[in-house]
């Protein structure tokens, strides 16, 4: 079983939201609007270069905003999908 620190787990779920988002073809304010947070919040969620680490209440609202399961914002994804 692979493990993982906080800031790797941080990266890999910003990165699966980002990509269920564009999955479900969602503009960051749609996904904003869904999810009651703020564009820039969202915004810098989804940048690589912020530092930002979402609370398991704001990764449940992201999961019911994107019509998954929770766990699956905890998937790996592939690298190269960005």
């Amino acid at each position: 079983m692979r493990s993982y620190d906080k800031h790797t787990l941080s990266i890999l779920v910003r990165k699966n939201i980002r990509k269920y988002r564009k999955m479900r073809n969602y503009t960051l304010q749609e996904l904003a609007d869904k999810t009651d947070f703020t564009h820039q919040y969202v915004r810098d969620l989804e940048c690589p270069s912020v530092d930002k680490t979402p609370t398991l209440e704001a990764l449940g609202r992201f999961a019911t905003a994107l019509e998954i399961d929770i766990r699956q914002l905890f998937d790996d994804i592939n690298e190269d999908s960005k």
